[in-house]
């Protein structure tokens, strides 16, 4: 025997089934903090946005290779105005008369600090023109000039002007002091003394100081290694210099002059936007990162630091991303040198991905969702 039931009780049987659980429902998605269901996002998905609203990746990127930060010096060192030489001609330096036997040279040890042998002779600096001054000779010209190349320079002066024989003609050069390049390093990714933390923007507190370079050491590895190594992850990815020549100052003083008058022609106009500030062209910014396959395209100039020179390592600015909603309210740090997708940011964030956000009553993570 079958029972017929009409449409309307069959509507009124399967309500009351279903009543219950879309109440439940909606009162879990409470607990839950899902508001997908009750406030719907109407938004574009991140794999429909145009490249241009994305940062360059920075996972592909590479350390340059730190040679390219030094010179090669040369097989012979070769002098030029600072240099100190140990120079002893028998009979003439120092003056003794024929009747008298020659004294013994002098020894001179180098600094602590120095990695020059010991030295023989009277010292005998090289001026700032590339020359030597002797007893009884002209100033002789020993600019770019090795050690043994200024030694029968030497001889040959003597000779030829009568004042030695050739058999006696037996000059000692030896290098007693390297000249020295005077180089400002100024760095502000050690200030803080600790990766920790971070400050929004850069707090401009920098540490370094005067660096006293040896010739064919006066480069920017050089620099770097004096004053605690390659920048670390609170610095900038680049390296800058700042010439101490006239000329690159008042290139950089043109610059800037050019820019201001540029942002008070904007400031007339309400509907133009002022122009940021451009890079320097008076600056050097050598990259300490790059693509795979990028060699910098820098010279021996270019790394070669002389005096008054300014080297400067900047710290980055913070870059941070936020969480908030289903996840524990904050800001937290991006990192410097690779990518994050979602998943990474959210267990960056701090606790479980599945757990419970900090108030609200709201699920947190990827199981509330």
């Amino acid at each position: 025997m079958r029972t017929k039931f009409s449409a309307q009780a069959c509507i009124q049987h399967l309500s009351k089934g279903l009543l219950p659980a879309v109440a439940a429902a909606l009162f879990t998605s409470s607990f839950t903090g899902c508001t997908s269901l009750t406030q719907p996002i109407n938004g574009v998905p991140a794999q429909r946005l145009p490249k241009q609203f994305f940062p360059e990746p920075k996972a592909d990127l590479v350390p340059v290779d730190v040679s390219i930060l030094s010179v090669e010096p040369p097989r012979d060192y070769q002098l030029s105005g600072g240099d100190i030489l140990g120079v002893y001609v028998e009979g003439v330096l120092p003056f003794v008369p024929p009747d008298q036997p020659p004294g013994p040279p002098p020894v001179n040890f180098p600094d602590a600090d120095s990695t020059l042998p010991p030295s023989i002779g009277f010292p005998i600096p090289v001026q700032d023109d590339g020359t030597l001054s002797l007893p009884l000779l002209e100033p002789l010209d020993v600019e770019g000039l090795t050690l043994d190349q200024v030694r029968d320079a030497i001889r040959d002066a003597y000779i030829d002007e009568g004042i030695l024989v050739s058999e006696k003609a037996r000059p000692i050069v030896t290098i007693i002091r390297e000249r020295t390049y005077n180089v400002i390093v100024v760095r502000e990714d050690t200030s803080g003394g600790s990766n920790s933390g971070y400050i929004k923007g850069s707090d401009q507190s920098t540490t370094g100081g005067l660096v006293k370079l040896p010739a064919y050491q006066n480069d920017i590895l050089h620099a770097l290694v004096e004053t605690g190594g390659l920048p670390g992850l609170n610095a900038r990815n680049e390296v800058k210099v700042l010439r101490a020549s006239n000329a690159d100052k008042r290139k950089r003083a043109e610059f800037l002059r050019a820019f201001w008058q540029q942002q008070e022609a904007a400031s007339l106009d309400p509907c133009v936007c002022p122009p940021s500030l451009p890079d320097d062209p008076a600056i050097l910014r050598i990259p300490l990162r790059v693509k795979p396959g990028v060699v910098p395209e820098l010279t021996a100039e270019d790394v070669t630091l002389q005096d008054g020179d300014i080297v400067y390592i900047e710290s980055r600015d913070a870059e941070v991303f936020y969480t908030g909603g289903m996840l524990s309210p904050g800001e937290h740090m991006l990192p410097r040198d690779y990518d994050l997708d979602a998943l990474q940011a959210m267990a960056m964030a701090g606790g479980s991905i599945g757990g419970s956000a900090n108030g609200g009553g709201g699920g947190g993570g990827l199981g509330a969702i």
